[in-house]
């Protein structure tokens, strides 16, 4: 064990008698661990920091000490800011968040796009009345992440931001479907490759939400080049994680081949009846692209339901042009009987190729006030409940909400998810909406479900090699500087927990409950959860790309 190489002042906190698991995969090590401001000061063999004046000593005999998870799948976009203390995130022990997801965020805009998206995605974010949303570029979404309010607080866990390819092709061609010109191509690729000069690490689409799934692969490529030329990563929310899901997959890998930019495929999983069993065939595929050099991973959230918007389950021309036209075509009879045959009889591609199962669809968030009674109900069971076709029940839910409501989908299957969650390129990523009456449990719970049960009560995977996938590989995906792994001079985004009693309690009956056995969490140095208990403190930092890939140094 080395002895101290970082000059231990006055101004630590020194944790004593911990267990490190150093997010690397290597094996668990007994050690103590001295921090001075942001910054990682020693990590030493147990008894060498005696002595050591500090401000604090914490006491971590029995508990583990690992770097802070991160999230690589997060809707925290707006809440971040809305609601700074954020303890959905920093109660499981988030300490960094990918940010940008789904093709579909708030900048860059001009006044027109952020209007459309802010519509288009409260069901995921919310869309708080005089909320300030003066930012319009990348640079100023990231400067507001980093400016303190009147009590001196930042956001709450640090946060990476992806270009959202969707917004962009918005801000350059509305929100309708349509191939771009030359000059409005090359507008997008200036676009992209100015979010990332701006700090942006990468590009995300979402490939069955309006507009981004009306680009052709021939437009995705254009952009990944740009991505790539200035060593960021792709990360696309694919076509169909449905009806013809492989080949959806095997298009993003091989726009990852021809364009050399690196693959982070998100929240990837095989879901809907037709993919029941067909996880190794996915991972077959990956395999392959790895073995013959390629560069990806992917994350997945350890629960079988998904979460999105209701109006997502549309038909794509249904969608176009924003939640206006979407409104009129729902009013009009002869468009919302093309809609219902779509989702009915043909399949809709907002719903991965098949048809709407209307008992899987669960309203988990609506935003009219007259609609709260629906949340936690079907579709099916609403509609059985008051003698109407499903159908109906699914207009009139929009039309009322104003393409504002949350969804559960349960189209998953466990052993996709077990088989997925052990592949050698996997992270860990919650997918976490934060708003709604009944959200998504795994908002709170994602990351200690890992460790307690899929880790320890499964024994899918061993409790280093789950750290791993939660800190240093994502870490390294994200090329963060010196940040993911326990180490002297890194980052002290710090988690200390008990392995024998950590675990999700949050439930889709009751999804707001902080997880159990998280003792400590530490963002740059800063107790965030101390004891268990949410402190408050917001040290948090916006992460930026700099020309050589990475985010800056915070010394």
């Amino acid at each position: 064990m080395a002895a101290p190489d970082v000059p231990v002042t006055a101004r630590t906190t020194v944790i004593t008698g911990a267990t490190v698991v150093d997010g690397s995969g290597a094996p668990r090590r007994h050690a103590d661990v001295a921090i001075e401001g942001t910054r990682i000061a020693a990590v030493a063999a147990p008894g060498e920091l005696a002595g050591t004046a500090a401000d604090r000593t914490i006491d971590a005999d029995g508990l583990v000490l690992s770097p802070g998870f991160i999230d690589m799948h997060a809707h925290s976009d707006l809440q971040l800011l809305a609601t700074p203390r954020h303890e959905a995130k920093l109660t499981q022990g988030v300490t960094t968040e990918l940010l940008g997801q789904d093709g579909l965020s708030y900048a860059p805009v001009d006044d027109a796009t952020l209007a459309g998206v802010r519509e288009k995605i409260a069901g995921w974010n919310d869309d708080p009345d005089g909320f300030d949303w003066s930012w319009r570029s990348v640079r100023e979404y990231l400067d507001r992440l980093d400016r303190p309010d009147a009590d001196g607080g930042r956001i709450a866990t640090n946060a990476a931001y992806l270009v959202p390819q969707g917004t962009v092709r918005a801000l350059v061609m509305g929100f309708d479907a349509g191939d771009p010109t030359a000059e409005q191509l090359a507008r997008m690729q200036d676009v992209v490759r100015t979010g990332m000069l701006e700090g942006a690490v990468g590009l995300s689409s979402g490939l069955t939400y309006t507009p981004g799934m009306y680009a052709s692969t021939a437009e995705l490529g254009a952009l990944c080049r740009t991505v790539a030329a200035l060593g960021g990563f792709y990360v696309p929310h694919h076509r169909s994680y449905g009806k013809g899901a492989l080949e959806a997959y095997a298009e993003m890998i091989g726009l990852s081949r021809d364009t050399g930019c690196a693959l982070h495929l998100a929240h990837a999983t095989m879901n809907f009846a037709e993919n029941a069993g067909r996880a190794p065939d996915l991972l077959a595929l990956i395999d392959a692209a790895l073995d013959a050099g390629a560069d990806i991973t992917l994350d997945t959230y350890p629960y079988l339901p998904g979460a999105t918007t209701l109006s997502a389950v549309l038909p794509s021309w249904s969608s176009a042009g924003g939640v206006e036209s979407t409104l009129v075509r729902l009013a009009d009879p002869a468009a919302r009987d093309r809609i219902r045959q779509d989702l009915e009889v043909t399949g809709s591609d907002g719903c991965h190729g098949v048809t709407a199962e209307w008992d899987t669809i669960e309203i988990s968030g609506v935003r009219h006030a007259d609609l709260e009674p629906y949340v936690g109900r079907t579709v099916a069971a609403i509609a059985a409940d008051e003698g109407r076709e499903p159908f109906a029940v699914f207009a009139d839910i929009l039309t009322r909400d104003r393409c504002g409501t949350g969804i559960l989908q349960h189209v998953g299957h466990e052993e996709n998810v077990r088989a997925i969650m052990v592949h050698r390129a996997h992270t860990g990523g919650s997918d976490g909406i934060l708003v709604g009456a009944k959200p998504h449990p795994r908002a709170w719970g994602t990351f200690p479900r890992y460790l307690g049960h899929y880790s320890r009560d499964l024994g899918l995977m061993g409790l280093e090699e789950t750290v791993h996938h939660l800190t240093g590989r994502p870490a390294a995906r994200l090329r963060l500087d010196r940040r993911g792994l326990v180490r002297a001079g890194w980052a002290a985004d710090l988690v200390i927990f008990d392995p024998d009693t950590v675990a999700d309690r949050a439930t889709f009956d009751d999804p707001r409950q902080p997880a159990a056995g998280i003792h400590h969490v530490l963002v740059n140095g800063v107790a965030a959860v101390d004891d268990g208990r949410p402190t408050g403190a917001r040290a948090g930092r916006a992460l930026r790309r700099t020309p050589r890939g990475t985010a800056p140094r915070d010394d």
